[in-house]
């Protein structure tokens, strides 16, 4: 997603159909060109949201992850938007390693 994709998006502004288009049809040569499943993409998708989801938190609802090529190359993109970082939990969970390790 552009910069100008997520002012778009911020503004409520609806693509052109043919902008649609072309993006879907980049996101069908993405999954061609990496072989990735439409299955194992979701599979990813849940567990890098279980991932980050231990360190902050995110909006689900918002978040997105894709196939993004440019200059023929394929990246996997997490676009999530972050609530709060929980880095009180994140110490506290470091404390209790601590104090188990050294019984």
């Amino acid at each position: 997603m552009t910069l100008r994709d997520l002012i778009n998006k911020l503004l409520g502004r609806q693509q052109a159909s043919a902008a649609r288009a072309r993006e879907r049809l980049q996101l069908v040569l993405a999954h061609d060109r990496t072989d990735l499943s439409p299955d194992l993409l979701d599979q990813m998708r849940e567990e890098i949201l279980s991932v980050v989801a231990k360190y902050v938190e995110i909006d689900v609802e918002e978040g997105a992850v894709s196939l993004e090529t440019e200059d023929r190359m394929t990246a996997l993109v997490a676009n999530l938007p972050i609530k709060r970082t929980l880095s009180g939990d994140i110490k506290l969970k470091e404390q209790s390693t601590e104090s188990s390790a050294s019984k």
